[in-house]
């Protein structure tokens, strides 16, 4: 009997230090504070139990250009203390020989998430960061008026003018004064670049880069976005939406002096607050299509992902968290939670979330419409690409010069930026 009793200690004291082995410390960094921050704490908890690992949180500031700074001093050091990291949807493909390869262990359930979302994330056949939550945009219509003037929500740009210009008219004779037609983000910074690139994709325009790595701004269907979207400041748009973001639009949107206002999902339970002038008026749906061949409703993709540093000492370890962390489950109760947007296409259609968050359904359409940032292909120049791209829209809504002029020469500072490859 003792020696019976000595064998099955000696067992379960190895079976305990086996997984005593296994088990590693990792660690997370996050800008996240508040709920966000106890969300996350509650999951990697989670994660623990398990696992058998320990998740220690590395707090960062709260901008997110900070961030990114801070990621990119760390990377380019060979920090071996940070195992994964949270990342904006532009980040990790300009990071990505920083990142390993997730392709392999995540063959599984990549097919469960949208695809533009897989796309913006993979850099030369490599899967660098897996999807958490993701981020689009959508008109937001004034439903009252719509109602009121007998008019349909627009599914091309030219009907939203139309309609718009129409209704701010009567609006104001009427004494609204300060009512506006259309409100967006015209200022000249990252916001522009995802503006404009869903007028350039909604007009059969390309997206600026090609997935394959080609410069296709300079075309006559961007130029006809472009100038589309001139026509609309001073007419719908006030002049000053050429120094509105995303906050200066909802300001008048949430005021109740706009018609239509192009913006992320936030906007949506702000505008239904006890304090908001358009709380139960409103509605959204997919931002409309140009004109012409290849015309489709375009999405600017945002989001966060998880990706894991090759300089992770428990790189296995590491990417068993990166895929809990956009697991089913995990997505499932952020969203709840969380109200953050699925990037798996099934939940969508998951009752609970309908029930407990009605405004995620609503954004299944959009997501399918949703057209990544070209930081995939041009990887660590995407930003240079962007602020050119940008500058040469502002420049064109403007009034500097027109959309031809300023595209061919977007097109010459591009091709000089690429040289012989991105």
């Amino acid at each position: 009997m003792k020696i019976k009793t000595l064998i099955a200690g000696l067992l379960v004291g190895a079976t305990l230090g086996v997984v005593a082995a296994q088990a590693a410390d990792l660690a997370i960094v996050s800008g996240d504070t508040g709920t966000g921050l106890e969300f996350l704490r509650s999951q990697l908890d989670t994660f623990e139990k398990e696992t058998g690992n320990k998740v220690t949180i590395v707090p960062m500031p709260s901008s997110t250009t900070d961030q990114f700074g801070q990621y990119k001093l760390w990377l380019a050091a060979g920090n071996s203390d940070i195992d994964v990291y949270q990342t904006d949807v532009i980040w990790a493909p300009q990071l990505a020989d920083q990142f390993l390869d997730l392709s392999d262990a995540a063959k599984d359930v990549v097919k469960d998430h949208f695809p533009s979302i897989i796309e913006s994330q993979t850099v030369n056949g490599k899967l660098v960061a897996l999807p958490a939550f993701t981020d689009a945009p959508a008109l937001y219509y004034r439903k009252d008026l719509l109602e009121k003037y007998g008019k349909s929500v627009p599914k091309t740009w030219a009907e939203l003018a139309a309609t718009a210009k129409e209704i701010q008219d009567a609006e104001r004779a009427a004494g609204a004064a300060d009512m506006q037609g259309f409100v967006f983000q015209g200022n000249s910074y990252e916001g522009l670049t995802c503006d404009a690139l869903e007028w350039v994709k909604s007009f059969g325009g390309g997206q600026i880069v090609e997935p394959d790595g080609s410069i296709s701004i300079n075309n006559p269907q961007a130029i006809a976005a472009l100038e589309a979207a001139k026509s609309w400041v001073g007419s719908i748009a006030p002049e000053g939406v050429l120094a509105y973001q995303e906050e200066e639009s909802r300001g008048v949107w949430q005021l109740g002096n706009a018609v239509f206002m192009r913006n992320w999902p936030y906007a949506f339970q702000l505008g239904n607050g006890d304090d908001s002038a358009v709380k139960g008026k409103f509605d959204v749906a997919p931002l409309p299509a140009g004109e012409g061949e290849g015309a489709r409703s375009a999405a600017t993709l945002g989001g966060w992902n998880v990706a894991v540093s090759k300089y992770s000492k428990n790189p296995d370890e590491a990417v068993k968290l990166a895929l809990f962390l956009s697991s089913t489950a995990v997505q499932k109760e952020r969203a709840i939670k969380q109200s953050n947007l699925p990037t798996i296409v099934a939940l969508y259609d998951d009752a609970d979330i309908a029930t407990a968050m009605p405004i995620i359904p609503r954004w299944k359409d959009v997501f399918l419409n949703a057209v990544p940032r070209p930081s995939a292909p041009t990887k660590v120049k995407y930003n240079e690409v962007s602020n050119l791209f940008w500058s040469a829209v502002h420049d064109t809504l403007s009034g500097t010069g027109t959309a031809a002029e300023n595209l061919e020469l977007l097109e010459a500072k591009l091709t000089e930026l690429k040289g012989e490859a991105w």
